[in-house]
């Protein structure tokens, strides 16, 4: 599933290439995860903004269609869902049974390839509107927003008591931590996954707090993690999977102690520690 990092590679490889161009035609193929919201001839004629994000979402904003007044301004909110990616070419091949959503520019065009239709694009009259601002507001904290401090982390674990790996998954305390990277991140703060959050001292949520941010700054360094299905918006693989230090490593010696790393099933998801560097 294409995660923070992802999703932030997809944004900045396309945030450049789309800014300034007028779009010329949407183009919906099978449904996906939720409707548009709108007829898709609505979308030509507006001017893209800047790409932005928040979570796994990307916002899209459309300027008003010329001679509309400014309120007809709105935007595209997208998600990748389970499988998909975005792509942004100035010549495009002709869409396949997996392409749901073609925004043609006049700069290229925006395509959305989702094998398994949970992704979405949804039209939304701005990101604090419906129903943009249902689908955004039960995300937790930007993990590099830097008003986010490592006391307001600690405070927010002290009223959970559900394990800190599944917290960490939930998103509602801090987005971005997905398995690839919950996994890391408590590698490298030494945190037993099955921890109840409240248990956590402030020292420990303090080094928990850095090491999502480290994890999630070399991913995006590296471009994401490529498993299945992920491509930037040029096609290119993430590389951050071939440095894991504990993910899918089940069964070989941790690399820093040599105790065989395991894997155990929490919420559904595969989790993979050391025995021997993570303590509870």
């Amino acid at each position: 599933m294409p995660e923070l990092p992802e999703v932030e590679v997809t944004r900045r490889s396309l945030a450049g290439a789309i800014a300034g161009a007028l779009t010329l035609e949407a183009r919906t193929g099978k449904p996906l995860r939720w409707p548009l919201g709108c007829d898709p001839s609505l979308l030509a004629g507006r001017v893209v903004g800047d790409t932005s994000r928040r979570g796994k979402y990307l916002w899209l904003p459309l300027g008003p269609r010329a001679g509309q007044p400014p309120h007809d301004a709105g935007g595209l909110l997208l998600h990748l869902g389970m499988s998909g990616s975005l792509s942004f070419a100035a010549v495009p091949g002709a869409p396949g049974p997996h392409d749901h959503f073609d925004l043609l520019t006049s700069a290229g065009t925006l395509r959305l390839h989702d094998p398994r239709r949970f992704g979405a694009v949804v039209w939304s009259a701005g990101m604090d509107a419906e129903p943009a601002r249902t689908l955004l507001s039960r995300l937790g904290a930007e993990p590099f927003d830097p008003g986010f401090t490592a006391e307001r982390f600690w405070a927010a674990l002290r009223r959970r008591r559900v394990a800190i790996k599944p917290l960490l998954l939930s998103g509602d305390v801090v987005v971005g931590a997905g398995n690839i990277y919950a996994c890391e991140a408590l590698f490298q703060s030494g945190i037993d996954p099955r921890t109840p959050a409240a248990r956590l001292s402030r020292p420990r949520a303090q080094r928990l707090l850095a090491a999502v941010r480290e994890t999630l700054a070399q991913a995006l360094s590296l471009g994401g993690s490529t498993l299945r299905d992920f491509r930037d918006a040029h096609g290119l693989d993430g590389r951050y999977q071939q440095d894991a230090m504990v993910y899918g490593r089940a069964g070989l010696p941790c690399r820093r102690c040599a105790t065989p790393v395991r894997r155990i099933v929490q919420a559904q998801r595969s989790t993979f520690f050391c025995p021997g560097c993570q303590r509870r």
